[in-house]
């Protein structure tokens, strides 16, 4: 995500003087590959239906997206040792680059996430569950940092011109949202007591947070998009990462309020209804915003938009709805939210086809391990 496809050509050896040159502009965007694989599975194993197969397509969804997070995040060592200079730009000077420090722990958390769901029938559960605590514990703590250390170097530090802003603004303050929704995952497996009640009360704090975060943004971007437009075009799919915020706090508070029975039982019911009635109105508003991203993004193929990373903004938004609205079929019971969500899947399914197909040919090409242009 924000890098942009160069010219065809082809990487040689002189443009690559040695084989780390290929980490030299490796991003942390990069990471959007690993949570929409990610979301691939953790929505599958969300759905309210039983489809035959499902369940062995989201087993290697989760596989597939835990190889490349470890592959990804070598990658990203060998960055940070050879070219330490981009490194710190790419953090303390450029804004454009440094939201997408949002990235990597919500790739993380996905990715622990679908460990305990879905990995733990190939790991084995106390295997699954010690991977899932160490990935949510360094994922939230990476979430909490980037979600109040990005706005503090935007308002200190870098310089950001009128008329830039745009919806990747969202993604450090979306990251701890993802550690309050996947952290409900753990409460089970905790003491009874305190530490139960401490992790349900950590997560909605972490809500909150999150929450208040995205409302102070979101005007900002929309003055911008409805005064400014959005520039270039490839910057189009960045529109559904509004539907980040909006699909996991949905999922969220629907997680919350189930695992709050083996927490605090004397507010099971009052946070259950909670999750509902906050659910149905966000996830109503994010189908609204869907339908806008589908006609932007119509309007931008139709005049020619080329394929950049961004193109991942496609995936993991759109799944954090198929949690969202996959915990309100469960709470309500009603089918009309279920075929919602299987609706939804389709819809993400199709995102992953896209930009994971144009991703492994620019791969393929060496156009993606290329300086922006």
């Amino acid at each position: 995500m924000g890098i942009t496809v160069a010219p065809p050509q082809r990487i040689i050896l002189g443009e690559l003087d040695r084989p780390a040159e290929a980490f030299r502009h490796l991003g942390p965007n990069w990471y959007a590959a690993v949570m929409g694989t990610a979301i691939m599975a953790n929505g599958a194993n969300a759905l309210p239906v039983t489809v035959p197969g499902l369940h062995g397509a989201a087993v290697a969804f989760w596989a597939l997206g835990f190889v490349m997070l470890v592959a990804l995040s070598a990658a990203r060592l060998v960055h940070f040792v050879r070219y330490r200079a981009e490194a710190r730009a790419m953090l303390l000077e450029n804004p454009a680059t440094s939201v997408f420090y949002g990235c990597p722990p919500m790739a993380l958390l996905a990715v622990g996430a679908g460990t305990l769901t879905v990995g733990r029938d190939v790991l084995g559960e106390p295997a699954a569950l010690a991977v899932d605590g160490v990935l949510w514990t360094a994922g939230t703590v990476y979430s909490l940092l980037v979600a109040f250390g990005i706005p503090y170097l935007m308002a200190t530090r870098h310089e950001i011109r009128p008329g830039t802003a745009n919806p990747t603004w969202l993604l450090p303050v979306v990251a701890p949202m993802v550690a309050a929704a996947t952290g409900p995952l753990l409460i089970p497996h905790l003491p009874p007591g305190q530490a139960r009640a401490t992790m349900l009360y950590g997560c909605y704090a972490m809500f909150g947070a999150s929450l208040m975060l995205t409302m102070v943004l979101l005007p900002v971007v929309w003055h911008r998009i409805a005064h400014d437009k959005l520039a270039p075009l490839a910057l189009t799919p960045t529109l559904f990462l509004v539907l980040g915020p909006l699909g996991q706090s949905t999922t969220a508070a629907g997680a919350l309020g189930t695992a709050a029975s083996a927490a605090v039982p004397e507010y099971a019911r009052a946070m259950h209804v909670f999750g509902v009635l906050y659910g149905v109105p966000v996830i109503g508003f994010a189908l609204v915003w869907l339908v806008l991203c589908l006609a932007a993004n119509r309007r931008a193929f139709a005049s020619g938009m080329p394929f950049a990373m961004t193109w991942w903004a496609f995936t993991f938004p759109v799944g954090t709805c198929v949690t969202g609205a996959s915990a309100l079929a469960r709470a309500t019971g009603l089918t009309a939210l279920t075929w919602v969500s299987v609706a939804l899947y389709l819809l993400l399914a199709a995102g992953w086809i896209a930009a994971g197909a144009h991703t492994a040919r620019g791969l393929r090409t060496g156009r993606l391990l290329l300086p922006p242009r």
